[in-house]
């Protein structure tokens, strides 16, 4: 026991204390001055820390954990999407429309209908329409991004004002959804977006600086105290939320401590280096660093452009001779990493594909195998689908698996849109959670918000159940049931392993004397009862040097 001579400036204390350190020890109490934790113990080990003016927060049995990380998370998006046409909501077409009808209704004098969070499943093969948005819509350009970020659905007036028709051809890191005569039909897949996106006016800083405040208060609220945002200092000025962390970091305003992933334009090349250096020099302010860069190697299931190593089957279970988009050339790839790994950059790649996968990991074997073995603690993001090949390379090459485990269960998008055109072999090869963790892979765990819901207690769920939250039916179907990992690897994955990720397992991520008190209490302890019951786990108070950041009523 660790003895301090004055008394704590907030002391925890009557619950169960799970500090995800090393030996996973569990006791009663914490005590915290100077927004550092003094001590580590058990309620009487912290009485005589008690002082006339220390907050005793009495935990009357609900737990207390390490604040929790996200490791991959667009906070100042989700925000932008909260403060303009929300559609995260809708579960079905119909709803979907009511939205964008009460949200244009509401505005006449908007020059463009934005926002975004539709889902997939809500419209026949994951596709929408102009001429549903027409109906709505007329006379205005709407430009709606889809849920997992990875499209676009546009009305017929936002296709005029960008000039694009029937001749107008796919980008080449993209596809435009088309009607039988080759007209758009209002749904743009990945880089395709960026077609009539770029005509959309941005956000100002005002409302930057709103959205990334609003995201910051949703995941505090969930009890989120540390992230990497995966996409900062991008080429679009009006969706790029660097200028909003710099303020608000400048400001104290940002009270999560955030990792940003400086944007790899994917049409360009290593001339980009000079920018990214520089923006690296000058965006590390207060809680805000930009030491990491997101290079996006493919797409998504779903919209048939994640990279696979076979190609994708049709409706009929043929080949169809699409292997999906790998974005980034392979051999560009691999000389961009070790450029990147030799100027101390940390590697933060997306790959949904097996084969973007392996294109990821060949870039990180070559940057090791030129430069030698560094800190930079590289990642790669998503992992849907791993050939079983690749799995043990991940600890080989000291490389992180960044999972975002709510994808992991059977839904409409997964059993509808996603295994059909996998096929029974390939299907069983996502989200390899239990692989990963037994080969000896470091795991770091997010959630891809506004994708998905940022709620970590969500994403253990799905990690230990397999199962969609809230409650994991037992008549229901597991998915893949090999792959589920136990509470503990799920609860360090979005703690430690997600501090490690972002260097900053030195001072936050487990519940230890000397690390910054960054802590989340629960309102009960997750392991007291049935995992099927985990998703139901709320935060009631989010903490960071102790300093409250979210309280919720009854704590």
């Amino acid at each position: 026991m660790h003895q301090v001579s004055t008394p704590a400036e907030v002391v925890f204390r009557g619950g169960p204390v799970h500090t995800i350190d090393a030996v996973r020890r569990r006791v009663t109490a914490v005590a915290v001055r100077g927004g550092r934790i003094v001590a580590v113990g058990h309620d009487a080990d912290v009485r005589d820390l008690i002082g006339p003016r220390t907050d005793v927060i009495d935990l009357a049995g609900r737990a207390l954990v390490p604040g929790f990380q996200d490791a991959h998370v667009h906070p100042a998006l989700a925000g932008m999407t909260l403060i303009r046409c929300d559609l995260s909501d809708a579960r079905d077409a119909a709803a979907t429309f009511a939205l964008i009808r009460a949200y244009a209704a509401a505005r006449p004098e908007e020059e463009w209908i934005t926002g975004g969070g539709w889902s997939m499943e809500a419209f026949a093969g994951g596709t929408p329409s102009r001429r549903q948005l027409d109906t709505i819509v007329p006379d205005r350009p709407v430009f709606l991004i889809n849920a997992d970020g990875h499209g676009a659905w546009v009305n017929t007036r936002a296709l005029e004002l960008a000039g694009v028709g029937r001749d107008t051809p796919d980008p080449a890191d993209g596809r435009i959804e088309r009607e039988p005569d080759g007209t758009p039909q209002g749904t743009l897949h990945e880089g395709a977006a960026a077609l009539v996106g770029d005509l959309v006016p941005g956000l100002d800083a005002a409302d930057g600086l709103r959205a990334l405040l609003a995201g910051q208060a949703r995941l505090h609220s969930v009890g989120v105290t540390a992230w990497q945002d995966a996409m900062v200092g991008s080429a679009h000025p009006g969706l790029d939320p660097l200028d909003a962390y710099l303020t608000a970091a400048r400001s104290g305003r940002l009270t999560a401590r955030v990792v940003g992933a400086l944007w790899w334009e994917r049409d360009r090349g290593a001339e980009q280096l000079d920018r990214l250096l520089e923006l690296r020099a000058t965006s590390s302010i207060g809680r805000f660093a930009a030491t990491s860069v997101k290079i996006m190697q493919d797409g998504v299931a779903e919209n048939f452009t994640a990279a696979l190593t076979e190609p994708y089957l049709d409706g009929c279970g043929c080949h169809t001779g699409n292997r999906g988009l790998s974005f980034v050339d392979p051999a560009a790839l691999r000389e961009h990493v070790t450029l990147l790994d030799a100027h101390g950059f940390q590697v933060h790649v997306h790959a949904v594909g097996d084969r973007a996968a392996r294109e990821a990991l060949d870039g990180f074997a070559q940057a090791l195998a030129a430069n030698g073995r560094a800190d930079h603690r590289h990642h790669i993001a998503h992992l849907q689908v791993v050939h079983p090949d690749d799995v043990p390379r991940f600890a080989a090459l000291g490389v992180t698996a960044n999972l975002q485990p709510l994808w992991a269960a059977h839904e409409a998008q997964m059993d509808e849109l996603t295994i059909p055109f996998l096929g029974h072999e390939r299907a069983g090869w996502q989200y390899p959670f239990g692989d990963l963790l037994r080969s000896g892979a470091t795991l770091a765990a997010g959630s891809d918000w506004p994708v998905s819901a940022p709620d970590p207690m969500w994403g253990i769920h799905v990690a230990v159940n397999r199962l969609l939250p809230p409650f994991a039916d037992p008549s229901d179907v597991v998915f893949l049931p090999e792959q589920r990992i136990d509470l503990t690897a799920a609860l360090a994955a979005y703690t430690v392993g997600t501090a490690h990720l972002n260097h900053r397992d030195h001072d936050t991520g487990t519940i230890e004397v000397g690390k910054l008190a960054d802590l989340a209490v629960l309102d009960r302890d997750p392991y007291t009862g049935p995992p099927a019951e985990i998703a139901s786990t709320r935060v009631l108070g989010t903490y960071v040097e102790g300093e409250a950041v979210y309280t919720a009523e009854g704590l």
